[in-house]
């Protein structure tokens, strides 16, 4: 089975043990992967402000569009997970109960788009110009979700025995049954590569005056593929999908369907604005 969201009640840092999270009246706890989560959406509204009006967009659509995202993007999330785990889930209330954990990226991005479709459609704004911003600022909020897996113990590679390697941020210490070991941090990298791309895709967007809408979409698909792509063959993970007799971890297909679609995006829009197979031109008089 799929590995739990909630692997554990707690994290190990330092060789020490900390909760995940914190119990309000006693009753009711509110883990520290979702403080993440919702963390990194607060960001990014916040970082979008300036972003909207340099563009021309008025910020108050943002409240509209996370009014939108945010539903949508949680049951992407999970029917994604849930479809490539399906033989464990028994019930609807297995499908809905996400306290028990399982949700998936590419799910809440599919579902996210979604939602911005619809609030785009109902305000009669620019869709794909309201994509770019959500493919600028998703990767600020995916490197602070990642530190969401570091708190619940997941999103791990390979063991390292070396003890010269065994540091954070090369390696974690992950808890399997009472054994702590030490694994690759994969959530760190990504966490990582994610805020490089988000920097890169913020101040494209923010400097550039008079670009085509849809190039930040290209550029995160592009790399947050890669990213992704590269890492997923490290992870401890049993997202394996057959593929001609092989098996091949089925995030590792689908990030490359990514990049394929944002180098197509790309060469879009760069046929678009004559930057590729614009017609040279000759003097009066010459010939081709």
């Amino acid at each position: 089975m799929l590995n739990n969201l909630l692997n554990a009640d707690h994290f190990v840092l330092f060789g020490h043990e900390f909760t995940n999270h914190i119990s309000l009246f006693g009753k009711f706890d509110v883990y520290f992967y979702a403080i993440a989560i919702v963390t990194g959406m607060i960001l990014c509204c916040v970082l979008a402000i300036p972003l909207f009006k340099k563009r021309g967009e008025n910020p108050e659509l943002i409240l509209d569009l996370m009014i939108g995202i945010v539903p949508l993007a949680i049951i992407g999330a999970r029917l994604w997970y849930v479809l490539f785990d399906i033989t464990h889930f028994h019930s609807f209330w297995d499908v809905i109960n996400i306290r028990d954990g399982g949700l998936a990226i590419y799910g809440g991005v599919a579902g996210g788009a979604l939602g911005i479709f619809i609030v785009c459609k109902i305000k009669k704004v620019s869709i794909i110009k309201i994509f770019d911003f959500g493919a600028t600022m998703l990767p600020l909020g995916q490197a602070i979700g990642r530190w969401g897996n570091f708190f619940n113990q997941e999103v791990y590679g390979q063991e390292i025995t070396n003890t010269g390697l065994q540091f954070f941020p090369l390696a974690v210490e992950i808890d399997l049954s009472g054994s702590v070991k030490w694994y690759q941090a994969l959530f760190f990298y990504e966490s990582v590569l994610n805020l490089i791309a988000f920097i890169g895709l913020y101040l494209f967007l923010s400097k550039r005056k008079g670009i085509t809408n849809g190039y930040s979409v290209g550029y995160y698909f592009i790399s947050y593929g890669v990213i992704r792509g590269i890492l997923e063959n490290f992870r401890q993970s049993e997202y394996n999908l057959p593929l001609f007799g092989l098996k091949i971890k089925a995030m590792v297909i689908v990030s490359a369907i990514l990049v394929l679609a944002g180098v197509a995006i790309i060469i879009c829009l760069l046929f678009k604005d004559g930057v590729l197979g614009k017609k040279k031109k000759f003097p009066e008089g010459m010939k081709k």
